[in-house]
């Protein structure tokens, strides 16, 4: 068997990973600094079939005394499991070294979301606060919390994935798999007007209103999910609700919403675009929480 350099075969196993499975551009960068850790730690030039779990035991240790968070580790150990067993599949090695390492403990944290009465304020913030580009900023919370899309998703949603109006429309989620999601009355209204808004402002300023995407920057240029992150902090910085609010949270809420009002957990499984639905069902812990407070508040005897 031919003998492989790590950094040579960490190369190639990228180029595979975005070319042959297709995996987002996130992904890709993650594997790229997991492995990178990898071969920094146990050198470029060290053959593949000379690596053992200790000396992946070794790479965690690293990650450990640099005080990384659990959640990255394992994330490295899974990185590092999906790169030996391509290797392995390829025939660059007759044993994957990486099956034994376990992952660690990760604390099990509700998500953070916000109240009903918060999410209103939030949606309504916008108009009172003339930060940015109220009317586009109102659509684009409105349309975050009543999809439930990841703000990767809302920022790659175009005029053309629309059904029914502006009702619904089709995004591609994680793995390039397509789900249907839906926009509720207030977010439908708030779309219409940002558009509206959108055609006066670039005739205005004369930039072509050409692009294809639903939520563009002030120059005309598509929204990056950086750009939704910087909106957001803007109106829940001092200035708005002052409490740091991430895309993700209004993700959190839109799912605990729909729990806590009846709906069953495979349609939000669905409606989330989760491939397990373990991950749905972590929503289901803060609806039962919700449930065990209403109880001691109301029941005679709880006081």
């Amino acid at each position: 068997m031919a003998s492989y350099k790590l950094a040579e075969l960490t190369e190639e196993f990228l180029v595979y990973i975005q070319s042959v499975r297709t995996l987002s551009r996130n992904s890709v960068i993650a594997y790229r600094n997991d492995l990178k850790h990898l071969v920094d730690v146990l050198g470029a030039d060290v053959l593949i079939e000379n690596i053992s779990t200790e000396d992946l035991r070794f790479c965690v240790a690293k990650l450990s005394g640099a005080n990384k968070a659990n959640t990255s580790i394992n994330r490295f150990i899974a990185a590092t499991r999906t790169f030996f067993a391509y290797c392995r599949k390829i025939g660059y090695l007759e044993k994957n070294p990486a099956l034994e390492l376990k992952t660690v403990r990760v604390p099990k944290h509700i998500p953070r979301f916000l109240t009903s009465k918060e999410i209103d304020v939030l949606c309504a913030l916008p108009e009172s606060h003339e930060l940015l580009w109220e009317t586009r900023d109102k659509a684009l919370f409105e349309m975050l919390y009543s999809s439930g899309c990841r703000v990767s998703e809302i920022v790659s949603l175009k005029i053309k994935d629309f059904v029914s109006g502006y009702s619904s429309a089709i995004v591609t989620g994680k793995g390039k798999k397509d789900r249907c999601v839906y926009f509720e009355k207030e977010a439908q209204e708030a779309l219409v007007v940002y558009l509206e808004d959108r055609k006066k402002r670039f005739a205005k300023s004369g930039i072509a209103d050409s692009s294809p995407y639903v939520f563009v920057n002030q120059k005309g240029g598509t929204l990056s999910t950086g750009g939704v992150r910087y909106i957001l902090s803007k109106y829940t910085g001092f200035q708005g609700i002052n409490r740091h609010v991430s895309p993700h949270a209004l993700r959190h809420t839109f799912a605990t919403a729909m729990l806590s009002n009846g709906a069953d957990v495979r349609v939000v499984q669905e409606m989330l675009g989760h491939s397990s639905i373990s991950t749905t069902q972590r929503y289901t812990h803060i609806t039962t929480e919700k449930l065990i407070d209403i109880y001691n508040k109301a029941h005679p005897h709880s006081k």
